[in-house]
């Protein structure tokens, strides 16, 4: 039985290799920072000389947006774990738990994907077109919004305020309380508090329009709309 061609098994060890690298990579950030990765300690822990990482990547922004890449992957698995609820506020509350523990999991991902740690670092259109797939209204992930029409809340201002509350919630706990829950613990009142305003006010006479509806979600320029 044949074997398959020199030039399918080298490019899989190449392919091999770089998703080695960027595990590794992921494994140096918890000690070193996203900023503060040393491409030397990274060649090192891979047994190569730095110089021979630019084989595999042509700069260190390139191992950063195949990290990028590579944890929004991550997120979308983890997102596709929740289960669907027929009851919409449920929904919600197994939503947020979810996008929470997946950000206080890992620091350095969170840092990432969802903000700006690295001077001068923006992710490839490639890289980025994972995004529109995971999130709406900003940070959370699609189920979000989906839960948030199955209540009747639509408006992007009130789209707006709901994430704005989740995600603050989560920066709060990763900044200040990092593996405890003395913001966790509030999600599911949050979420409750939220959607008693949304859905018992009387509606606005002319929906708002969202501010930045066409910007970029924080941390990152995208090439397409989320």
């Amino acid at each position: 039985m044949e074997g398959k061609p020199t030039g399918d098994r080298r490019s899989e060890r190449h392919q091999e290799t770089k998703a080695e690298i960027i595990r590794t990579a992921w494994d140096l950030t918890q000690s070193q920072g996203l900023a503060g990765l040393s491409l030397r300690d990274l060649a090192g822990k891979v047994r190569m000389r730095p110089q021979s990482l630019y084989s595999y990547f042509p700069s260190k922004h390139a191992i950063y947006d195949a990290m990028f890449a590579n944890g929004y992957r991550r997120f979308l698995a983890a997102m596709a774990q929740v289960p669907p609820s027929a009851d919409p506020r449920t929904g919600l509350k197994a939503v947020a738990r979810a996008y929470l523990a997946f950000c206080v999991a890992d620091n350095a991902r969170y840092q990432l994907l969802f903000q700006r740690p690295i001077p001068g670092f923006e992710p490839s259109a490639e890289s980025y077109a994972l995004a529109p797939e995971a999130l709406a209204g900003g940070r959370l992930p699609s189920q979000w919004t989906e839960n948030l029409a199955r209540l009747g809340v639509s408006d992007p201002a009130d789209i707006d305020i709901s994430t704005a509350l989740v995600t603050g919630l989560v920066d709060q706990q990763i900044a200040n309380d990092p593996g405890g829950d003395r913001w966790a613990r509030h999600l599911d009142d949050v979420v409750d508090m939220f959607v008693d305003h949304a859905t018992r006010r009387p509606a606005r006479a002319e929906p708002r329009t969202k501010r930045g509806a066409d910007a970029t979600p924080r941390g990152h320029p995208a090439p397409a709309q989320i």
